[in-house]
């Protein structure tokens, strides 16, 4: 069985949780995510199944879509509601201009300092082990990109809002940071993920719906990775790529364009994912 099921992960369990039930659902043994949500978050967690598991870093690394619920005025170890309350601070002076401009200048390419309640290794040991055992260490901040914010309901100290960012992006550390660029504290209060690479909430499937038969949700592996171009080979050079030549040919490479992934073909079979680099073009990703 190789493909990828879109699963809607229900509050209240973990990411591994989702893993251990779609393992006992489908008989399956090589199974993985594609992303951790927290227990508290909800969304699309896409699962990886035998071969799609070679997926599992291309999915991640698309883009991701949430829509989140920021609680202003409170801060918390976790940076989220599950956490213990630091402090709280007033908020009944915000204008709504004061708030949009602030998330909004969240925009683009930033900087961001994981939350300490996160799985992050520092030496060796994931930093909510270090965090629960009362230790506090330096995290180096990390560049991410927040493509697009868009503010969907303002009441104050409610805000909630959603947010299309690239792969290592903490929205706890967003909301966080809201706040502290608002001076009052804040912290995340709900998430749902919308959105994971290309897919959607709307296309995704409970763990429920998913026990009642599995195999009606597998998504093919071709089906899964649609959103890079195809290039398509006779037998020859095919097989060429099969056996891990890269090509150098002018006349083969010319319209390829460079450190772009595409999908790659020998006639009609699928043989998995290729990119032009300084040597040459080449198979990077082996699917059949």
């Amino acid at each position: 069985m190789n493909g990828i099921i879109n699963v809607y992960k229900p509050q209240g369990i973990t990411s591994f949780d989702v893993v251990r039930s779609v393992k006992k659902i489908t008989g399956q043994k090589k199974i993985g995510h594609t992303g951790t949500l927290d227990p508290l978050a909800t969304g699309v967690l896409p699962i990886c199944i035998g071969r799609a598991t070679k997926l599992v870093d291309y999915i991640m690394n698309g883009r991701k879509t949430y829509i989140a619920t920021l609680k202003l005025g409170v801060e918390t170890d976790t940076y989220d509601r599950e956490g213990e309350v630091l402090k709280t601070l007033a908020t009944e002076h915000l204008s709504e201009a004061e708030v949009k401009e602030a998330i909004n200048s969240f925009i683009g390419e930033i900087k961001q300092v994981p939350p300490m309640y996160s799985a992050l290794k520092v030496q060796g040991k994931r930093l909510y082990e270090l965090a629960r055992e009362g230790k506090e260490v330096e995290r180096n901040e990390r560049s991410i990109t927040i493509y697009d914010i868009k503010i969907l309901e303002i009441k104050v100290p409610d805000i909630k809002f959603e947010v299309v960012c690239s792969k290592g992006t903490y929205i706890r550390s967003l909301c966080f940071d809201i706040g502290e660029k608002l001076k009052c504290g804040g912290a995340m209060w709900d998430l749902e993920r919308t959105a994971s690479s290309s897919f959607k909430k709307e296309n995704s499937v409970t763990l429920e719906e998913l026990a009642v038969n599995y195999e009606n949700h597998i998504i093919s592996i071709e089906e899964a990775i649609m959103e890079f171009s195809p290039l398509y080979y006779n037998e020859k050079i095919g097989n060429l790529l099969l056996n891990g030549v890269c090509l150098n040919n002018p006349n083969i490479i010319k319209n390829i364009e460079f450190d772009k992934i595409y999908r790659v073909y020998k006639e009609k079979e699928l043989l998995g994912l290729g990119m032009l680099q300084e040597k040459g073009f080449k198979i990077i990703t082996l699917l059949n």
